[in-house]
């Protein structure tokens, strides 16, 4: 059986960056959660709370949060080789 994941993508609507992090989990079949940071002050505070960062993508992997578009992270993070 799958572990099922939780996975929120912070981002902004332009953020070039934050679709290739969308893409990663698109490729491979992951579910998750897309936040716009630009349209939701709250969002956007919860997600410097979590990170430390104003810089989007932020993703936050079952409380893990990686900042940018780490495919590395994510992989590792997701057992995916």
């Amino acid at each position: 059986m799958t572990k099922e994941h939780k996975i929120i993508i912070y981002r902004t609507q332009l953020c070039t960056w934050c679709h290739r992090a969308e893409e990663f989990f698109k490729a491979n079949n992951i579910k998750f959660t897309t936040i716009f940071v630009d349209r939701d002050r709250k969002a956007a505070e919860e997600m410097i709370r979590k990170s430390g960062q104003m810089a989007v993508p932020v993703t936050d992997i079952n409380g893990d949060i990686i900042i940018g578009d780490d495919v590395d992270s994510f992989k590792r993070l997701l057992n995916i080789n």
